[in-house]
């Protein structure tokens, strides 16, 4: 038990200083030595880790990114309340974001060139597309909401969260701003307003 925990703990912070050289230096130009080395380990543990680099940016977005936190909220957190709901998505959305700003950058910085599969760029932004979908179509079965394309829905309702935390991008900014705050509470409720029924 003891070996896995020293296991966790090293591939944890190889997935931060990946994080780090990689949000300073780009993807290319982070080599797996400096990655180590900011990491406190040799070269040799990480590609026992994570075999590349790649490999290394893959498992970052696939543990620091959204979906498992989203996951967790709409099975947990939500209480059938159209707005007070939507605005509780909003403002955990733009906390990861925020949160995960570094390893953002980078995906966004190098984006297609990157040589990650698709899966790594998509997964999260599907899975919420998929629980928004499935919440608003429980509200309409439940007679809550205006009958419009439960995906639709979904999409339109995640690019104003991504349009919203995606200005503030490379700003120095740790969590949204007042004014960020302002137009996801006015968004959410002028949303909220137009589909109830």
């Amino acid at each position: 038990m003891r070996e896995v925990e020293t296991n966790r703990s090293t591939a944890e912070k190889l997935l931060l200083a990946a994080i780090e050289v990689m949000a300073e230096k780009g993807y290319l130009g982070a080599s797996t030595k400096e990655i180590a080395a900011a990491a406190g380990v040799n070269e040799v543990t990480l590609f026992r880790h994570f075999g590349c680099k790649s490999n290394l940016l893959e498992a970052a977005l696939d543990r620091y990114h959204y979906a498992d936190i989203m996951t967790e909220l709409f099975a947990t957190r939500l209480t059938g309340e159209l707005e007070r709901d939507l605005h509780l998505i909003a403002q955990t959305y733009q906390q990861a974001m925020f949160r995960n700003k570094k390893l953002i950058r980078i995906v966004h910085k190098e984006g297609a060139s990157l040589p990650i599969g698709e899966h790594a760029h998509t997964r999260h932004r599907e899975k919420l597309r998929e629980l928004l979908r499935d919440y608003f179509t429980d509200q309409q079965r439940r007679g809550l909401i205006r009958a419009e394309p439960p995906d639709t829905l979904a999409l339109s309702f995640m690019y104003v969260n991504y349009g919203c935390f995606i200005s503030r991008l490379h700003s120095d900014l740790a969590e949204p701003d007042a004014e960020s705050r302002e137009v996801i509470r006015h968004s959410v409720e002028l949303y909220a307003r137009a589909l109830k029924l």
